[in-house]
């Protein structure tokens, strides 16, 4: 693992060498723009990379991560992110990946003090207190965590469903699908949670916007 920042300097040229060799015009292609069929919403977690993860090169996936991939509709950077993935480079899937031993999730679960993180923990216990009663009656606590990982992959496909432009879209056609995967640190595999949606008719009517 690179250790010093010239170990990540040498660490780009040796990619660069072997990209060259595989793809002569990788570079050339890729300056020329992006075309991206996926957005992954995914943890800030330096153990969950989404390209690497799912064997895919620079220019496949658009990407926003942040501390236990969360879907706040108060928050400019991802309602940015979601908005130009969406209307301007034309994604076909969003992925929301969560992982299993999430830090965010963690801390969430307890009554712990973290300092300036606590404000953002807090939408993440938003979760736990809608699914309160499912995930106390789980003793083993790595199972609960688990359980609550899930849960929180699911609510935030929910969240990005309630969004205003992503609605507008579906009014369009079946774009975009919104994926619940979760990503296990153990052994490298993605679990697909079997969520996807690419409409809002399984939201609550309030969250439901008049069509135009």
């Amino acid at each position: 693992m690179a250790e010093t920042i010239k170990d990540l300097l040498r660490g780009n040229n040796e990619w660069v060498s072997e990209i060259n060799q595989k793809f002569p015009h990788f570079f050339e292609d890729l300056e020329k723009g992006q075309t991206p069929q996926f957005l992954w919403i995914g943890c800030s977690d330096s153990r969950v990379p989404a390209t690497e993860i799912t064997k895919t090169l620079p220019g496949s996936i658009f990407v926003h991560r942040n501390i236990a991939n969360m879907v706040v509709h108060s928050d400019t950077n991802l309602l940015s992110v979601v908005n130009y993935a969406v209307k301007v480079l034309k994604v076909k899937h969003i992925i929301v990946c969560g992982h299993y031993s999430c830090g965010g999730v963690n801390a969430a679960m307890s009554n712990d003090k973290f300092g300036f993180i606590d404000n953002w923990l807090v939408h993440v216990k938003d979760v736990y207190r809608l699914h309160k009663m499912d995930l106390d009656v789980i003793e083993d606590e790595k199972e609960r965590a688990n359980k609550f990982v899930e849960l929180n992959v699911m609510e935030q496909v929910n969240n990005l469903s309630m969004v205003s432009f992503i609605q507008e879209e579906w009014e369009k056609g079946e774009y975009p699908y919104i994926h619940g995967w979760v990503y296990s640190l153990n052994d490298g595999l993605i679990k697909d949670l079997n969520v996807t949606v690419n409409d809002y008719h399984h939201l609550d009517e309030v969250y439901q916007y008049n069509k135009k």
